[in-house]
């Protein structure tokens, strides 16, 4: 595993964008798994200013997000596909139809997550996916649980992830309480993972994720058990491991 420290949120974007271009460089018509949330926001605006220098092109890339929620329409401004657009896809030269995101529309959720995992086997498998990191260890919305889940499923979110998303809708009740979600078997199934972090309230998690017991309660822990994986997190995220590294 590899694990970098860097000194800021700014230098953590750039260092996990120019992971993401080295991979889009080097394989011009490779598979990205992407992720949404905060963190990323500014890895994804180093990304966009590559593309439009002319460093980079997306033009062959093949993408897919980890999650939607269950309910919202993609033009919904909450939506995962909305966050998508409005913060790389709708700035860069990628094909649209090349980007996937779950059907959060699709109320039958065995078909949506039946034919997610079915779209990504038919891609040949993501190459390179790109992680957050919640305060419990959740990835994507795999929560603390007692086992693994293995493929794309439907969740019932936790009290403490509709309270942490509440600050983005009008009120807390319009907040879904369900999503779509790539399991964590299907996240591990990736050739390379990149997790990011930043925030010195992601310190103890990033310390638990990386030397604690790997166990489902905290579900990304399981990355320990991945050959490929790359952490990149400010100074504050990894104010705990700078005596282990």
């Amino acid at each position: 595993m590899n694990i970098i420290i860097a000194s800021d949120y700014e230098d953590m974007s750039r260092k996990a964008a120019d992971v993401i271009a080295a991979q889009v460089k080097a394989h011009p018509n490779c598979v990205l798994g992407l992720a949404t949330g905060s963190t990323p926001i500014g890895l994804y605006a180093d990304l966009v200013s590559d593309c439009k220098e002319g460093s980079i092109s997306f033009s062959g890339i093949t993408s897919f997000n980890l999650d939607e929620y269950r309910g919202l329409e993609g033009t919904h401004d909450q939506s995962y596909r909305y966050f998508m657009n409005t913060n790389l896809f709708d700035h860069v030269d990628i094909d649209k139809n090349a980007t996937h995101v779950p059907d959060g529309s699709n109320p039958d959720s065995d078909a949506a997550c039946a034919d997610y995992e079915k779209m990504i086997a038919a891609a040949g498998g993501v190459d390179l996916q790109l992680l957050g990191l919640g305060h419990n260890g959740h990835v994507g919305f795999n929560e603390p649980a007692d086992y693994f889940p293995v493929d794309t499923h439907i969740v019932d979110l936790t009290e403490s992830t509709i309270q942490a998303n509440s600050r983005l809708f009008d009120s807390i009740d319009d907040v879904p309480r369900q999503a779509y979600t790539m399991g964590i078997g299907t996240i591990m199934k990736a050739r390379q993972i990149l997790v990011v972090a930043n925030g010195a309230d992601k310190a103890q998690i990033v310390h638990d994720v990386l030397f604690g017991p790997v166990v489902p309660q905290v579900p990304a822990s399981v990355l320990q058990l991945h050959p490929n994986v790359t952490f990149i997190v400010d100074s504050e995220a990894g104010s705990k491991i700078k005596d282990k590294l």
